[in-house]
């Protein structure tokens, strides 16, 4: 049985989770992690956006346990600490697409 207690830690938990994926840079550095582990230098490069905002940005995933950083050498490798969260993701396209084509037939039908 789910307590009171519980069931609101759990909905705490979801919404800061839910924060963390508010942000357009966010979700391409979870994408970019999606297809293999990076550091802050090839991520900034790669999605062409500066190290301190992708510093940034990393921090945010890490405190949440979406992504997780592991020291090699002289760099830290950040890759996603669980993979079905792109799973969620894509999940949340299919239906932003749905949505998109919908407006767009309601569109076409009063033009």
């Amino acid at each position: 049985m789910i307590t009171p207690t519980l069931a609101q830690e759990v909905s705490n938990l979801h919404a800061d989770m839910c924060s963390a994926l508010a942000d357009s840079t966010r979700l391409l550095l979870l994408y970019a992690l999606n297809e293999q582990p990076r550091n802050v230098t090839e991520l900034a490069t790669e999605l062409n956006l500066p190290q301190p905002t992708i510093s940034r940005q990393l921090k945010v995933l890490r405190e949440r346990g979406l992504v997780q950083a592991t020291r090699q050498g002289m760099t830290i490798q950040y890759d996603l600490a669980d993979p079905r969260i792109i799973q969620a993701l894509d999940m949340l396209r299919d239906i932003l697409r749905d949505r998109i084509q919908y407006r767009a037939n309601l569109i076409g039908k009063t033009a």
